[in-house]
């Protein structure tokens, strides 16, 4: 049931406020004025309350980014004053001797974009970090040791965005502390090394304060005494003493002074590998809201995307004593959390629940997909099927090629052809001999184990048919997972009007998917195949279309030679 979504930078864009930057541009040229936002007006209610005593409102002044919201992006529109107070800029101040105004207007646009300046104050760090690229954040709680230092180098390699914060204090207000860190203030992380001091080795991290000031004064800060030690090139590259926010300081320290680490990627990103894996990620999309105890996951509505297999109501079935169930997410005020679950192939539900209200919600599942290169061996190579099949009208000339004196066709009379007109891989990526017997067996009405030229038009009109589903059904990498079985049975013209049940369709998986969760082409054509008999067979000795009565001996002949 995956979904894969374009890139973000390819996600449709929405107008916020339904404010259009080109629309407002030329009001305001034909007008000759400037732009002034009345949604966002320059008062003292776009600061919010108290973040300024109401003393400081009065002498307040005022002198297009996109954002990420529920799973789209959201354009805001904003004009050029900015609040100053006693000729100070209020927040964000200009960069380069007052010529760089860009990242003041980025924060007025991203306070207009959820209410106030006062709003931004002290939020929820892995909500900004979604908030402002749209990724996929992981958090690594510091007070578990592990390689760090590979950690941040696998993050930063895979361009990942890195961020922590210092904890808050009693009086609830950011104070810069003895140490050189500031209280409940958010901090970037920038890299990670090993570096030699003394007969040892130690960790170092490194930081940064965005205001471009006040550092860290602990070891390894700037000019300390561990840096006066340290000697040689290593030095040379790793270390500047200036006064622009930037500091190393140990892993151990860095562990001591904050709790978590933040790490935003578009997409999730394997830390635990010294070196960038080569990862394929999918990802699935859900916006809909949770209703006070409302916990069965029932009412979930349409999802996004283009593959909707459930949406009726689960068979009792799935709930079986032998389901376990997976712990979730328990939250109360936070947003944007993110967990990591280690499953094996089958089919999951994800159960909402609110508590006192009802409350919107956007859920995105990434799924990490096979590597076709490392994880999914040889068995079957993808590359191996052919761009396209003849059609029907040539098929009686290769049936002719492989056939028995011109007359039928036997299992592996249908192998060798299968491999060679179908197949053009090693010999470890064609039919086995007891899949061509399954099809024989499938495809021959007459029950004497062998395929005319008839059944074998019938058949590779069905071949040509599932080609086509196969390529079409597979993702960007070239793989098809069981989780778009539904979706290729869907797209089957032969089984059009077949009804397929979650429970069918788990034991499906179960039968003729690898361990990876892999669907090979063989295994597809022999499900699609083995579905359409069995469907007709029922349709055919059913009185009612309902059910079935057969003797022993005919069910036996029925269920052994297929």
């Amino acid at each position: 049931m995956a979904y894969n979504q374009e890139p973000l930078d390819k996600t449709p864009v929405i107008k916020f406020n339904s404010q259009d930057f080109n629309s407002l541009q030329d009001c305001c040229l034909s007008r000759s004025l400037p732009f002034e936002d009345e949604t966002f007006p320059a008062e003292a209610s776009s600061i919010g309350l108290k973040l300024l005593q109401e003393k400081n409102l009065s002498s307040l002044r005022w002198m297009r980014p996109k954002f990420w919201q529920c799973g789209q992006w959201v354009e805001v529109v904003v004009d050029d004053h900015l609040p100053v107070l006693d000729k100070e800029y209020l927040f964000v101040h200009p960069h380069n001797n007052n010529q760089e105004f860009w990242p003041c207007l980025l924060e007025k646009a991203y306070a207009k974009f959820h209410g106030s300046y006062a709003n931004l104050h002290y939020g929820f760090l892995p909500a900004a970090l979604v908030d402002l690229t749209g990724g996929a954040v992981t958090s690594i709680d510091l007070h578990f040791p592990s390689d760090l230092v590979m950690m941040v180098k696998t993050a930063a390699k895979a361009g990942s965005l890195m961020a922590c914060a210092t904890l808050a204090e009693l009086t609830g207000e950011a104070r810069r502390m003895e140490n050189g860190l500031v209280s409940q203030h958010a901090y970037t992380v920038t890299g990670a090394e090993r570096i030699q001091y003394g007969r040892s080795w130690e960790d170092l991290i490194r930081l940064w304060n965005p205001w471009g000031n006040t550092e860290w004064r602990g070891r390894w800060s700037d000019g300390s005494l561990e840096w006066q030690k340290t000697h040689g090139q290593r030095k040379a590259n790793l270390y500047e003493n200036k006064e622009d926010g930037e500091f190393w300081m140990s892993c151990q320290d860095f562990q001591d002074n904050f709790s978590c680490l933040f790490i935003c990627n578009q997409f999730p990103v394997s830390l635990n590998q010294g070196n960038m894996p080569h990862e394929i990620w999918s990802q699935m999309m859900f916006k809909n809201h949770a209703t006070p105890g409302n916990t069965t996951g029932y009412d979930i509505g349409r999802p996004s995307g283009t593959f909707q297999p459930f949406w009726k109501r689960l068979p009792p079935t799935f709930f079986s004593q032998f389901r376990n169930a997976i712990e979730g997410i328990v939250f109360k005020t936070k947003s944007n959390l993110t967990k990591y679950f280690s499953l094996s192939t089958g089919t999951y539900m994800v159960v909402t629940s609110a508590h006192s209200e009802a409350v919107g919600f956007l859920l995105r599942t990434f799924l990490k997909m096979p590597d076709g290169d490392r994880n999914l061996g040889s068995n079957f190579n993808l590359t191996a099927l052919r761009t396209s099949l003849p059609e029907n009208g040539s098929q009686e000339s290769i049936f002719h090629r492989y056939d028995q004196q011109g007359l039928n066709m036997d299992a592996t009379q249908l192998q060798s052809l299968l491999s060679q007109e179908l197949l053009k891989g090693t010999p470890g990526d064609t039919f086995s001999l007891d899949e061509c017997r399954s099809i024989v067996a499938l495809m021959d009405l007459k029950v004497n184990g062998w395929l005319d030229q008839e059944q074998f038009a019938r058949l590779w009109g069905r071949l040509v048919h599932c080609q086509s589903v196969f390529q079409n059904t597979q993702n960007r990498s070239g793989v098809f997972l069981s989780l778009d079985l539904w979706k290729a049975i869907k797209d089957t013209d032969f089984l059009a009007g077949t009804s397929i049940s979650n429970e069918l369709l788990d034991l499906m998986t179960l039968r003729y998917s690898e361990n990876s969760g892999r669907v090979s082409f063989p295994s597809l054509v022999c499900l699609l195949l083995r579905l359409e008999a069995m469907e007709k067979t029922f349709r055919n000795l059913s009185k009612d279309g309902k059910r079935l009565y057969l003797t022993e001996m005919k069910w036996m002949n029925l269920v052994m030679y297929n």
